[in-house]
């Protein structure tokens, strides 16, 4: 018999403690802004090498979990929480030298374990990050194999940082080979044939590492057998590039190089590796498109642009003439967004067709195979492999079916069913469901919407709308536990599919970039219009919730709508807009974002946004519990603490603002499975105590 919840409404006898916050000393940091001033009183808070924010931190999380510890569920959630967590995952295997590798995780394990099979299907375990560290903080970054499969390179992340150590061991004996690789930062990892790799990194910050800015990436080649200091630089130290990347063809033919300044445009060059001290060819000598080189027949090339087609294409070049007045289609634009993938001799058109998935399968002509039979409705990603191989993967998901991953046959387009995860979770008793609400200029947004079969739409479900909205990311259907159980609690999820994103190619990207910004927030707070209107939920029972850029828009959201939600939770937000692009590596956000230095006009816009400049007094606030993670190196934790400081000091009214910092943890990447759990279940518990629902234990 399993364990599950109910819900009941309660009134007015919460019993928690009244809140004392830490007191926030407040500076006399002014900045000049053109003609404008903007204080800054919290300015200290950045420094977090400093003992003061050190015990800021300490004393604000001292208040959060004693808040926390008092709501009388919470452990109800957690019980039921570890209890859907625990299944056995498996990913899709892949072949390397005589060996097949896949990741297994028997349930509640902190990291998922390396396992690998010989010939004769014996299994053995290759590399168990569990064993990295005592407390689960150090994670597996990343793992590459050289062409033979006798050597790999695998990244280790420490405290969930965006730095990295590279260690290189021989794959056969599981003995290190080497000293360590250190210092390296947003890269791959890529084989030249077994004598050495690529790698990309900055030279070391001054200052904190957690929050120094950081600008100029290189991309080094590591020669097997010598010292770092001797790794010979390739690429980059000419002129600065934010993000530099390098990779050789499967063929070990090429190596293909990406430089861009921002995180959407790149410059793109081509080195021929069979020639010895050949020159950097450039294909693409600017960053007005999204250019790479996804695979080559001999000479051949075959790009994946978005250059003159906003959806992407699949274009052909020589290596003797790639420039683009040169290319010749060979998977034309469409009116849905194209993300290819190739393996088996074949390519895959990945499509989004209003955020779900539709694929497509090509030969090496350019001849349609066939489009692929999904298992339903919802997000298929893989499709990848070697040439050589026969059978390849893929995974399959929606906001109600856990991820299952099947075989494909690229002969036959046979798919079968691989790994089906056996989770105490009965998609049958729920619904999910896109549809297109109109966002204050016209515009119609898709949105899907899951919950209960039978639901009442009387205005009293407690609803979770979460969204993103920028850098050309995607929000597909994904399954995920922590919904599940507030599925089963009785809660609405929601997710539209805002400007910004990349739902609809580069032109809604752009409809959600720089100056028209606000478009992403007004998509978000009609979405929100919606759900009350059509009685799904009510001002009362609605929480916001996103993270990094999605954390700016819960920021923006709440500030500029306090009234339309009950419960507020930013994570990991980029919350002071005036400052982003001053910490490590913020300044390539730029093309989404603008910054304050680039006009009077942006500077104005951008700080009519910024959630830390537009918390006034005399207003009361949702509920609010900012996330954030004190070595989180990619949206530093100083945004969350500036926006919590502020709100604590101007807030009116009962609700609470509460700031949970994680310690040793960082943006999110590699956080251990106890402390995701622990997060979630913190994240419900006060969300569905602020709209004042009680979970009780309940056997069905």
């Amino acid at each position: 018999m399993a364990v599950s919840s109910a819900m009941v409404s309660f009134g007015q006898d919460q019993n928690l403690k009244p809140l004392t916050y830490p007191i926030t000393s407040k500076g006399t940091t002014v900045d000049v802004y053109f003609d404008t001033e903007v204080p800054d009183p919290y300015r200290w808070l950045e420094d977090d090498r400093s003992t003061e924010t050190g015990a800021w931190v300490k004393a604000q999380n001292e208040v959060t979990y004693d808040y926390l510890s008092q709501i009388p569920f919470r452990n109800v959630l957690k019980a039921r929480m570890e209890k859907l967590w625990n299944y056995e995952k498996i990913s899709a295997p892949f072949k390397e030298g005589d060996y097949t590798y896949y990741y297994k995780n028997n349930g509640l394990q902190n990291q998922s374990v390396l396992y690998r099979k010989d010939a004769s299907g014996t299994e053995t375990i290759f590399l168990d990050p569990n064993t990295f560290s005592k407390d689960g903080t150090t994670s597996l970054g990343g793992l590459n194999f050289s062409k033979d499969g006798s050597k790999v390179a695998y990244s280790i992340s420490e405290g969930g940082s965006d730095w990295r150590k590279v260690i290189i061991m021989d794959a056969l004996s599981q003995k290190i080979m080497e000293d360590t690789i250190v210092d390296v930062k947003f890269s791959g990892v890529s084989w030249k044939g077994n004598e050495g790799f690529y790698y990309s990194s900055y030279d070391k910050p001054k200052g904190s590492e957690l929050s120094a800015k950081t600008d100029q990436h290189k991309l080094y080649f590591h020669k097997l057998g010598t010292a770092q200091k001797q790794d010979q630089v390739i690429f980059g130290s000419d002129q600065k590039r934010r993000y530099v990347g390098g990779g050789v063809t499967e063929d070990d033919r090429y190596l293909v190089i990406t430089a861009a300044n921002s995180t959407y445009g790149n410059e793109l060059y081509i080195k021929d590796l069979t020639k010895p001290n050949s020159a950097i060819v450039t294909i693409i000598d600017n960053f007005k498109s999204d250019n790479s080189i996804i695979e080559n027949q001999g000479t051949k090339l075959f790009i994946e642009t978005d250059l003159n087609a906003p959806n992407k294409r699949i274009v052909t070049a020589d290596v003797s003439n790639p420039k683009p007045q040169n290319w010749k289609d060979f998977i034309a634009e469409t009116e849905n967004v194209l993300s290819p993938s190739t393996g088996a001799g074949y390519f895959f058109a990945n499509y989004m067709k209003d955020a779900v998935s539709l694929v497509k399968q090509y030969d090496y002509s350019g001849k349609l195979v066939r489009e692929i039979e999904l298992p339903g409705v919802g997000t298929a990603g893989g499709f990848g492999g070697k040439k050589k191989e026969k059978t390849l993967y893929y995974s399959f998901t929606n906001y109600i079916t856990p991820g299952s991953i099947f075989s494909f046959d690229p002969a036959t387009g046979i798919s079968a069913v691989y790994q089906k995860p056996k989770v105490d979770f009965d998609s049958e008793l729920y619904e999910s469901k896109q549809v297109f609400y109109t966002s204050k200029d016209g515009t119609k947004i898709p949105m899907i919407i899951t919950h209960k079969k039978g639901l009442k739409l009387d205005g009293t479900n407690p609803t979770m709308l979460y969204g993103y909205g920028g850098f050309n990311i995607s929000l597909t259907p994904s399954f995920s536990i922590a919904n599940a159980v507030w599925l089963e609690n009785g809660g609405i999820y929601a997710v539209p599919n805002l400007r910004g994103g990349g739902e609809y190619g580069k032109k809604w990207h752009d409809a959600g970039t720089k100056m028209q910004k606000q478009n992403v927030f007004d998509d978000f707070i009609a979405a929100a219009e919606y759900l009350i209107a059509e009685k799904y939920t009510s001002s009362n029972y609605l929480a916001v919730r996103g993270g990094s850029n999605g954390g700016l828009l819960v920021g923006a959201i709440m500030t500029q709508r306090p009234d339309l939600m009950k419960v507020a939770l930013p994570a990991v937000g980029v919350l002071d807009m005036l400052r982003y692009h001053t910490f490590t590596a913020g300044a390539g956000w730029a093309y989404d974002y603008g910054t304050a230095q680039d006009n009077k006009e942006m500077f104005s816009y951008i700080k009519g946004y910024s959630p830390v400049h537009n918390i006034r007094k005399g207003i009361q606030y949702p509920a609010t519990m900012v996330t954030t993670g004190d070595h989180d190196d990619r949206v530093v934790p100083a945004h969350s603490f500036k926006f919590a400081a502020e709100l604590q000091e101007k807030q009116t009214g009962a609700n609470p603002v509460l700031i949970r910092i994680d310690i040793n943890a960082g943006h999110g990447a590699g956080k251990s499975v106890a402390a995701t759990i622990q997060e979630n279940v913190d994240i419900q518990a006060f969300t569905f105590y602020n709209m004042r629902i009680v979970i009780l234990p309940k056997l069905y």
